[in-house]
């Protein structure tokens, strides 16, 4: 028995945490394919329910099959499980767990939960996970509630409408993009109410869990003078709040002469509305977005590409990522050699990790693309992009070509989500394992660059 542990102390918790995601996927398939999940006299390929349980882990949203067509309200009820797992993070649901049968959290336990949010000290962590944990509950239950007494017409029974109601809240607060409507939220294409909910549901899951603490903590303390915001969630709300706006006002520009022709204005305006919020990792649509241009398709993936914010539902390379990377472009056009924000000094190795971020994850787009091309020819270039943002963003929006691929591009997509959602950063030290301080330095000497 000392040998197993042994073994295991020799993980990084970066490495342990990955492990855990894929315990997660395993244990996702299984709750995917319990009997009585599937609708009498369907049947779901293995690659395509494990691609379904990948989707759902990394809360996604891309799926090969019908979600409304195939499961049935028990099947309904496991993929929220799944998506509770997959939005909030397995250690945080653990921990949750753990307070709850009042088991301690040791200092391994501590460090994993670090490791699923981001985080950068032990101190306040465990208190950190207990509120993210009952503010999504809430923010969910709540949603629930709405979407159910405002649906409850439409449907037979209660149950029904409850069921569905909480399923749009669930789906919306994590960013899933699943919906039980093959034509995702089309039907309420006129329903300002649901797109307004859903738009803030969205927002609430994708713009950090540590924003939604420190906004939390700072109305509970009746505005206490000493309390301030953190340089995270500052650069957060700014970053998050500007892209939402840019993109809403590119999609408008871009469509009004093309998909938007014939439209009246509020329609325009709440269709770009909805699909600048949605692109950036939700993937719902009210809208078909096939109908939109190449450009538009263009600009909503280099959204997906961004993502959500760290330490949230969603994936991408996160706002903070090109925020750090935009103000040193700045900084340095300006002759500056530190970058200093809202009175803070951003430390060089963030910088590091943010161009390294989108290095890599522009690399790894690149060659899923050019891979994809060649397994996939008969599809055209700009839907496989789509895709691939799609999954790696953890947004799930598609031009329609997920039952098409082959089973290498399912993989590779895949794989994609699985990045997406433990992070690029948490996968490389995952490959890298422990990091290790020189114990020497060798000379300075300049480069010439450019």
């Amino acid at each position: 028995m000392k040998y197993p542990r042994e073994a295991i102390k020799r993980f990084t918790a970066v490495q342990i945490l990955v492990f855990y995601y894929f315990l997660a996927i395993a244990f996702s398939f299984f709750l995917l394919n319990l009997p009585g999940v599937y609708k009498p006299g369907i049947e779901v390929k293995f690659i395509d329910s494990v691609f379904t349980a990948v989707s759902a882990v990394s809360v996604t949203g891309l799926t090969p099959i019908s979600i409304g067509d195939t499961y049935t309200s028990f099947g309904i009820a496991m993929l929220m499980v799944v998506l509770q797992l997959g939005g909030i993070g397995v250690m945080s649901l653990g921990t949750f767990f753990w307070l709850m049968i009042k088991k301690r959290i040791g200092l391994r336990e501590r460090q994993l939960m670090m490791a699923d949010h981001n985080q950068y000290e032990l101190a306040g962590i465990v208190q950190l996970i207990r509120q993210i944990v009952q503010l999504i509950f809430t923010i969910e239950l709540v949603g629930g509630l709405i979407f159910t007494v405002y649906i409850l017409n439409d449907f037979e029974t209660f149950g029904e409408a409850f069921l569905n109601g909480l399923f749009m809240a669930v789906s919306a607060t994590t960013n899933a993009g699943f919906s039980l409507d093959n034509a995702s939220l089309q039907p309420y294409f006129n329903d300002y109410f649901i797109q307004i909910c859903t738009m803030i549901l969205i927002v609430l899951g994708a713009i950090g869990f540590p924003v939604l603490a420190e906004v939390r903590y700072y109305f509970s303390r009746n505005k206490r003078k000493n309390f301030r915001f953190s340089l995270f969630t500052k650069i957060t709300t700014v970053t998050f709040g500007f892209l939402l706006v840019f993109g809403a006002v590119m999609i408008f520009i871009l469509e009004s002469m093309n998909s938007f022709k014939g439209m009246a204005w509020h329609e325009k305006v709440f269709t770009a509305l909805f699909h600048s919020v949605s692109s950036r990792s939700a993937g719902l649509t009210t809208f078909d977005v096939t109908q939109f241009s190449n450009a538009t398709d263009i600009l909503i993936s280099s959204l997906m590409f961004i993502g959500a914010s760290p330490s949230s539902v969603g994936g991408g390379i996160r706002t903070t990522t090109l925020a750090i990377a935009v103000l040193f472009l700045i900084s340095f056009a300006r002759g500056q050699e530190v970058i200093h924000v809202f009175h803070r000094q951003i430390k060089i190795v963030d910088v590091f990790r943010s161009y390294a971020v989108i290095l890599l994850a522009g690399l790894m787009v690149l060659i899923a693309v050019v891979v994809l091309l060649v397994t996939e020819p008969t599809l055209p270039a700009h839907a496989l992009l789509f895709e691939i943002t799609s999954a790696f963003g953890t947004c799930g929006m598609s031009l329609g070509i997920t039952s098409e691929l082959s089973i290498t591009g399912k993989i590779i997509i895949m794989v994609l989500m699985f990045i997406g959602r433990v992070g690029l950063i948490s996968f490389l030290f995952t490959l890298g394992g422990r990091t290790q301080k020189p114990h020497y330095h060798y000379p300075k000497e300049r480069v010439i660059i450019g």
